[in-house]
């Protein structure tokens, strides 16, 4: 769970971490959150009919925007994603962004959900404008995550402990919220786009000790760890989940980046 980080424009290269994913492909589809009502209510006010979804995984956001009555498309780089976005019923392409052949297809909105950063920031923004029809929507959105700060001084330590080279940036324990600016005004000076704004929707979840751990299971950082150690760092994660009674509460904000493509072509 990657945050649309200005120092982390550059993650977009780190093509073997943003294939990390698709070995516990069904395990992702099962423990990543889902998004807010009041999102996808937003989206559906743009009246969307033909949506792309960039990075679609396991189909999550499809998912949700296809029960509103939206047709949508997924491109998904990793294949062992698309198979469970197809299973379902998702058209789903395989290739990334930047060089999946789009074969004279425009869209209304384009999403992306949790996957943007993936994308190189420069070539996408031109990309998706060109997707777009004039007056169409570009909304890449991610969930970022904090913990109430009792929970945080258990785990904090835990973390520096037992993998301190991921204990500062791990978006498990806390992720910078004052960046998501600079990934909007990417989208800002993009040729093809107007208005861009920002958006946030809290919302709050309560994980049990299995579901934490499963969470923790999909994320990138935790995935790539050397077996055993990783193994040792969820017994002590659970251990200070037990502690607390066998829940730990985590507060979400839904950050959305909405840009709007120019009304002339």
């Amino acid at each position: 769970m990657n945050p649309p980080d200005g120092t982390r424009l550059g993650l977009h290269h780190d093509r073997l971490r943003a294939t990390s994913f698709g070995g516990e492909a069904a395990l992702y589809d099962r423990a990543r959150p889902s998004y807010p009502d009041e999102l996808i209510d937003d989206l559906m006010a743009l009246k969307p009919k033909h949506v792309l979804d960039v990075g679609c995984g396991t189909g999550k956001v499809a998912r949700l925007l296809a029960t509103r009555g939206c047709d949508v498309t997924g491109v998904e780089p990793d294949p062992r994603m698309a198979d469970v976005a197809r299973s379902r019923g998702f058209l789903v392409e395989v290739a990334t962004f930047e060089a999946w052949e789009p074969a004279g297809r425009r869209f209304d909105l384009l999403v992306s959900g949790q996957a943007w950063h993936w994308v190189e920031p420069i070539q996408g923004a031109a990309k998706a404008a060109d997707l777009l029809v004039p007056g169409g929507h570009l909304a890449a959105f991610w969930n970022l995550g904090a913990h109430d700060p009792a929970v945080l001084a258990l785990l904090d330590p835990v973390y520096r402990r037992v993998v301190p080279e991921i204990a500062a940036e791990t978006t498990a324990l806390r992720v910078p919220m004052r960046d998501q600016r600079s990934r909007a005004g990417s989208l800002q000076a993009a040729a093809g786009f107007g208005p861009v704004e920002v958006r946030s929707y809290p919302w709050e979840a309560r994980y049990t000790r299995e579901q934490w751990l499963e969470f923790l299971a999909t994320h990138s950082d935790h995935a790539r760890l050397e077996p055993a150690r990783r193994e040792e760092l969820l017994a002590e994660v659970g251990a200070v989940i037990d502690g607390l009674g066998g829940t730990l509460p985590f507060y979400f904000q839904t950050v959305l980046i909405l840009a709007t493509r120019a009304a002339t072509a």
